[in-house]
């Protein structure tokens, strides 16, 4: 196209900039859902189904499931010794990976927490494979930088499911797994896995305590903090009271 109609100037005036509010879902002509993002200078489209851009490489769904693929094939034949991805492979699968984190980088800013969750773990998944089967150890080791960032992401974006759902206990559990997950990955002389580590574990235990300050009392609890205040303010046929409903409460030792 020339001339008028290749300038996109119409398309992006109907839908201003706005960096507070730059991603939203539509519906295609044929009913699909699609995420489009507005860029300060133009508009991406993101497929929510399936790989973001649409593609099927190797016909297949994905570039991960078709190594996967291979994966599984060479474990049936009794070969998974000698599977390796090679620096060729593993440039696919990074490749393929950021497409992945943008379309879920966008999601949690709409707060489609399961989504978030689907592809945060497919590119655990990812992270796994590469860590496992890369043949050099630069590339075995390429993707180690940014997991405690993907494990904050995943487990954010599952907790809030369960918050959201008022299972308070869930979340907490989610989030607490989480920073043990992340506390235990092995230490790596590099200052991006450093930095996301520190900022993972204080991002989780913020959102830790969040889920705590909201989560609805049990009969127990609430007793004791009767008790404290009781005591605080000297009201002690109050706290004999409170301490005796307190016992029956609390299971035998």
């Amino acid at each position: 196209m020339k001339g008028e109609r290749s300038d996109l100037r119409e398309l992006l005036a109907a839908w201003p900039y706005d960096a507070e509010n730059h991603v939203r879902l539509v519906r295609g002509a044929d009913g699909r859902e699609l995420m489009q993002v507005r860029t300060p200078l133009g508009i991406e489209q993101y497929e929510l189904e399936g790989r973001p851009d649409g593609a099927q490489p190797h016909g297949v769904e994905s570039v991960l499931v078709h190594y996967l693929e291979r994966l599984e094939a060479a474990r049936a034949a009794g070969e998974e010794k000698s599977f390796k991805l090679n620096a060729e492979e593993c440039a696919e699968l990074f490749s393929e990976g950021v497409l992945y984190y943008f379309r879920y980088l966008h999601l949690f800013q709409v707060k489609d927490w399961p989504r978030v969750v689907r592809d945060t773990q497919r590119n655990i998944g990812l992270f796994d494979l590469v860590r496992q089967y890369a043949k050099r150890r630069e590339d075995r080791l390429h993707l180690e930088q940014w997991r405690p960032y993907i494990l904050r992401m995943n487990a954010v974006a599952a907790a809030m499911i369960d918050w959201d759902a008022q299972r308070h206990s869930a979340a907490l559990k989610t989030v607490r797994t989480a920073l043990e997950r992340i506390e235990a990955l092995p230490e790596l002389d590099d200052e991006t896995f450093k930095f996301e580590r520190e900022r993972s574990t204080q991002a989780l235990n913020e959102l830790a305590d969040q889920i705590e300050t909201t989560r609805p009392l049990s009969e127990l609890e609430r007793l004791e903090r009767a008790l404290h205040v009781a005591v605080e303010e000297q009201q002690f046929e109050r706290a004999a009271e409170l301490r005796d409903r307190i016992r029956t409460l609390r299971p035998p030792h």
